[in-house]
């Protein structure tokens, strides 16, 4: 401890470094037996995260991947935003699974904003709109009611969960105005606003004991030199100002939104991990340039089981991409990296890895800025040969193949980060740590 009550510990963070679903909950779930406090920072229940232990599958959405481990505190920041009916809903179904105790371990902020009903209709009334409108472009949203919620929040009327563990009454007559405000632009919109009320009435009674302060709790967590791992949601490349703008999220889900969305100062920041695909996916419109719409991508797909954990849907697969993987590391500084899903491409004759941008006949001296920029970019791709093995009883490095080896060096080689942990199966100990 220093001498200035300052934490000495510093908070080790957990972040995507494509367009989600790398696999972070799964690098969560191995780092948090060994933490105290797991905190998610960003997004709401757009996010899907996966931990396998033994024969069951634990899916997360609201909760922090942690939640498992009996003495880790579960933490829902101020950044997130929270759709109360679905986060009993998932604890309900994680019981079910086996999920003991988290009366005991979940925190709320009491700064976390709130979706509602509404807020989710709005959200799929907004995308009908888009695809109907003169553009004919949809974003590929989740239909959560992230960015109608998130909305709210930005034009000061949101309700935080402040609000409704406060004073009820005047919870209702923030819920009334928000509700009318959304009527009075959606005639569609139909809110009953009385069974509403009534249901949260409810809910607040249970959501209670939950509900902290949580920037002096994490705070006096750090100053006991407790361990803080932090869980991204969603990924950079969906990041509200970074990514592949207007395809991408509400939230900003790099590194800045980590201390934005709970309330830690850069300097207490220390290990950023960033979770790399060992190929590339996405879920939802929007640029891809390493993107394989033949056997390859199809091959992807299907070995990888590539369909998304909150909507269903099939994702997007390509190539590795390096110079996204240059541009995300510009913006996280990550210290480190884990690749999963290496045993994916086990039947693979031969791997490429997309490296370069090409423009013009140029290589482009900067990741594309907006939409625009993709038009009539190429990629330039390094050709490695497979390993045509099945890598999933390597326990160590050296168990994997030369070629494997070969492929996780070059990741290394390009970005300059070390690959600490490999991705080698689903199961929860199927991991190569370095």
């Amino acid at each position: 401890m220093q001498s200035n009550g300052e934490a000495v510990n510093k908070v080790s963070v957990v972040l995507g470094s494509q367009w989600g679903d790398e696999g972070k909950g799964k690098l969560v779930d191995l780092l948090a037996e060994h933490a105290d406090v797991v905190a998610r920072f960003n997004g709401g229940n757009n996010a899907g995260h996966t931990v396998i232990v033994g024969d069951k599958s634990y899916d997360f959405h609201l909760l922090p991947s942690g939640i498992i481990w009996p003495d880790c505190i579960s933490l829902i920041g101020n950044g997130v935003v929270i759709h109360v009916p679905s986060l009993f809903e998932e604890l309900e179904k994680n019981e079910l699974k086996g999920l003991t105790g988290w009366q005991d371990k979940l925190k709320i902020s009491d700064r976390a904003h709130m979706v509602f009903d509404f807020h989710q209709a709005v959200d799929g009334l907004q995308e009908t709109e888009r695809s109907e409108g003169p553009a004919k472009g949809k974003l590929g949203t989740t239909k959560k009611g992230i960015g109608p919620t998130y909305s709210s929040k930005a034009t000061r009327n949101g309700i935080r969960i402040s609000d409704l563990v406060g004073d009820f009454d005047k919870f209702a007559e923030k819920f009334s105005d928000l509700a009318d405000c959304h009527s009075a632009r959606f005639k569609s919109l139909n809110v009953d606003k009385e069974a509403e009320l009534e249901r949260y009435k409810i809910l607040a009674e249970r959501l209670r004991p939950m509900v902290i302060e949580s920037v002096s709790f994490l705070h006096a967590q750090m100053k006991l030199d407790k361990h803080v791992l932090v869980e991204g949601a969603n990924a950079a490349m969906l990041d509200i100002d970074f990514g592949t703008y207007p395809y991408v999220t509400s939230s900003n889900c790099s590194i800045g939104g980590v201390c934005t969305g709970l309330g830690i100062p850069p300097k207490f920041i220390g290990e950023v991990h960033g979770v790399v695909k060992a190929y590339t996916t996405r879920v939802g419109d929007g640029p891809f340039p390493t993107e394989q719409e033949n056997e390859i991508g199809e091959f992807l797909q299907t070995e990888g089981h590539e369909w998304g954990v909150t909507t269903g849907r099939k994702r997007r697969c390509g190539w590795l991409d390096i110079a996204l993987l240059k541009y995300t590391s510009m913006v996280n500084g990550y210290t480190s990296l884990a690749v999963t899903k290496l045993d994916i491409l086990d039947k693979m004759d031969e791997i490429k890895v997309g490296v370069t941008y090409i423009k013009n006949g140029a290589a482009l001296e900067h990741f594309p800025s907006c939409e625009q920029e993709f038009v009539d970019v190429s990629v330039e791709y390094i050709t490695m040969p497979g390993w045509k093995s099945n890598i999933a009883g390597c326990k160590v490095y050296e168990d994997l193949p030369a070629n494997a080896k070969k492929y996780i060096e070059t990741i290394e080689q390009y970005l300059n980060i070390p690959v600490k942990w490999i991705g080698v199966g689903p199961a929860r100990d199927a991991v190569v740590t370095r």
